[in-house]
């Protein structure tokens, strides 16, 4: 095992000579096998209570223990975390993350979730990690799923098993951010289908890069807990502010 890590460390040093590491903050390229520039982590926001005890956004008061929008609806899921707030800074990372094929920013946000909700997570007890799905068309032309990306990172470090296959997309949905809150419901309808062969593990902890109000969750928690598993939690690198 020794002998692998050190084979995986020397990897990745001359993969970042190769492919030089660029923050996830600012783009530039960062040294010493840092991820990311001491100055831009200052302008992060990690999340830390008091946190809503459903989808883990943060709270401005103290005694709340619900934000708004889970105050007035019911979630599928049980329970979900987030690592760092969804900001201007944050908004624009995820973006070059995304579309701009900067999958290196993946190591940071995994380090970020573990710092911040890997206590969280090991107290559910899942048994099973889903990344959210793209569907084909979108996923060909990205070429690659963010989502898969950090799920197969955080199922490394968490010894937590990982799935492609258990949950598909099987309909092109229009871009969440674009949609109010009923709009993003009926988007999502039969936007997602679990195989059922492949739900045998109870509790489920789904992986996504942002979470708004939680109708992509919803939905996925949907059709996983109709087919057989029991509890159905999130995990996100961002999440808005619950006020």
């Amino acid at each position: 095992m020794r002998r692998s890590k050190n084979g995986i460390q020397v990897f990745r040093r001359l993969l970042n000579l190769i492919y030089p590491r660029r923050c996830p903050v600012c783009d530039d390229i960062v040294g010493g096998g840092k991820l990311i520039c001491e100055p831009c982590r200052l302008r992060l926001h990690p999340l830390t209570e008091p946190l809503c005890k459903r989808c883990g956004k943060p709270l401005s008061a103290v005694e709340a223990e619900y934000c708004p929008d889970c105050g007035r609806k019911k979630h599928l899921y049980t329970r979900g975390r987030a690592a760092l707030e969804y900001d201007s800074v944050m908004r624009e990372s995820i973006s070059r993350f995304k579309y701009k094929n900067r999958r290196e920013y993946g190591d940071f946000y995994v380090q970020e979730l573990l710092d911040t909700c890997g206590m969280a997570v090991r107290s559910w007890d899942v048994d099973l990690l889903i990344p959210i799905p793209l569907h084909k068309s979108r996923r060909r032309k990205r070429g690659f799923n963010q989502a898969e990306l950090i799920a197969r990172k955080l199922g490394r470090e968490l010894g937590i098993p990982v799935s492609v296959k258990s949950l598909l997309r099987t309909k092109k949905t229009s871009p969440q951010k674009e949609l109010n809150d009923q709009e993003r419901r009926n988007n999502l309808k039969n936007a997602f289908y679990a195989v059922d062969y492949h739900v045998k593990f109870k509790k489920i902890l789904l992986i996504d890069d942002i979470y708004t109000t939680g109708s992509t969750i919803d939905a996925a928690a949907a059709v996983l807990l109709e087919s057989g598993a029991e509890k159905v939690y999130f995990l996100s690198i961002s999440i808005g502010r619950g006020y």
